[in-house]
């Protein structure tokens, strides 16, 4: 039983703990810290756990939690073995509001941009708190998506990223509702769209450009325990086209420029583009094409370009770099064969706001404190995920994890271990209570925004 197990250490943990180094990486894909621990949470979150751990009621929730969860793998194999490629996602939001409103959520819906969303009302006053996970994985059309089961993993794309954070929102809406647990905020449960590649994370602008009554978000996306996001990284993608009049290779040599050179022209350029270490800003032209033939001076090419940084200034001065080498290389192509016939035109075709939550916030503290709990250590870090959109709003928002040990993301043989992953599924909701609050039991933790109330 949860209860026996873990009440005990409960009682004997102290803040001293998070003094202690950070949480190695369980995993290659993590990234670095992006800031220190709090050493020293405020009084009323320590005070808010402490009533949550005495609660038999919460105890009881959270031994349900482990019960539920070898039918919580039955959710899992179920939603991942319907493909969800980007701009693809419907039939796996359709079963997944199918699920959300056989446990309980009647008023659960499917809004415009194709998001699952649903409101489990608290008892309140008190905050509304979006838990979400996305809906979407890499893998186009035609994967093959069919779990597989081998030395004590379940193997299958997507599985990982992000069905189990799907089936975890499942499991805790039946547990809560089995339980009768009233909380005192709303919970918003939300399975999103577009958080994938291009997807430019459309279905969370939706969410908070629909339901400016959120007051804080909690996502869920496989990470290693203890893990809390804090940072979002931003990110600009362009589509670079160049033309021409193209001609023969040998017939219109020396009088037409290429489309193709003056697209390595610039590449070269933004090669030697220097950025700075920290924060950590980024560049790459991840896909190059064009030309017709061999024996051709190319009249089209094409690249995309990808820029991302942890702050937005330095974003934002890298990105006018790259397009002023990539002007420059057009016009060094035309000078070359004393033309004015090459053109280049861009297309923006991602904008990812970035963002950070402050680390000394309530909804940070709350999930420091909760992975003390459960004896863990608390690692901050950053990435690109759906909480960049509330963290451009300068809305309260961090990823955490949902339970079970992952590896092989957006790759054919992505795997998630379930042993004992109900700990996480457990931690992540704790997290949420106290931010919520209990209805009985403890007041929430998460500050009612003024806006939108």
């Amino acid at each position: 039983m949860w209860m026996s197990r873990f009440a005990a250490p409960w009682r004997t943990l102290s803040l001293a703990c998070l003094c202690s180094a950070a949480l190695v990486p369980a995993l290659a894909q993590e990234a670095p810290a992006v800031a220190a621990t709090p050493t020293t949470l405020r009084p009323a979150v320590d005070a808010a756990f402490e009533r949550l751990q005495a609660s038999a009621d919460v105890q009881r929730l959270l031994a349900a939690v482990q019960a539920d969860h070898a039918r919580s793998i039955e959710d899992l194999q179920l939603l991942t073995e319907i493909e969800a490629p980007p701009f693809g996602e419907q039939k796996k939001a359709e079963a997944f509001l199918a699920r959300l409103q056989a446990l309980g959520l009647k008023d659960a819906h499917l809004d415009a941009e194709g998001n699952v969303v649903g409101l489990r009302k608290g008892r309140g006053p008190g905050p509304t708190l979006l838990i979400s996970a996305h809906l979407d994985t890499v893998f186009p059309a035609g994967t093959d998506v069919k779990v597989k089961r081998r030395d004590g993993r379940l193997y299958a794309p997507g599985i990982s990223d992000d069905t189990r954070g799907l089936s975890v929102l499942l499991s805790w809406l039946k547990v809560l509702n089995e339980q009768k647990i009233d909380t005192v905020g709303d919970l918003l449960f939300v399975g999103n769209t577009g958080e994938e590649e291009l997807g430019n994370l459309r279905g969370m602008k939706a969410i908070f450009r629909e339901h400016p009554e959120i007051d804080g978000m909690v996502g869920l996306e496989p990470s290693p325990d203890g893990t809390v996001l804090v940072l979002g990284t931003a990110s600009h993608r362009y589509e670079i086209s160049f033309k021409g009049p193209g001609g023969h290779s040998y017939g219109a040599f020396g009088e037409v420029p290429s489309a193709i050179h003056a697209m390595g022209r610039a590449i070269a350029k933004i090669a030697d583009i220097q950025t700075p270490r920290q924060p950590k800003t980024t560049f790459t032209v991840g896909t190059v094409g064009g030309g017709t033939s061999v024996n051709a001076i190319a009249a089209e090419a094409h690249m995309a370009v990808d820029i991302r940084s942890d702050a937005m200034e330095p974003l934002l001065a890298t990105e006018r770099q790259v397009l002023a080498a990539i002007d420059q290389a057009v016009d060094e192509e035309n000078q070359r064969w004393h033309v004015h016939s090459l053109s280049v035109s861009r297309k923006l075709i991602g904008d990812r706001p970035g963002g950070r939550t402050p680390t000394d916030s309530v909804i940070v503290e709350a999930a420091v404190r909760s992975n003390t709990l459960f004896g863990h250590e608390t690692r901050l870090r950053g990435a690109s995920t759906d909480a960049n959109v509330p963290m451009g709003l300068g809305i309260p928002a961090i990823i955490i994890g949902g339970g079970g040990k992952t590896g092989g993301f957006h790759s054919p043989g992505e795997w998630i271990d379930l042993s004992e992953g109900w700990k996480g599924a457990q931690n992540s909701l704790l997290t949420v209570l106290g931010l919520v609050g209990v209805q009985g039991v403890s007041e929430p933790l998460l500050e009612r925004r003024a806006a939108g109330k």
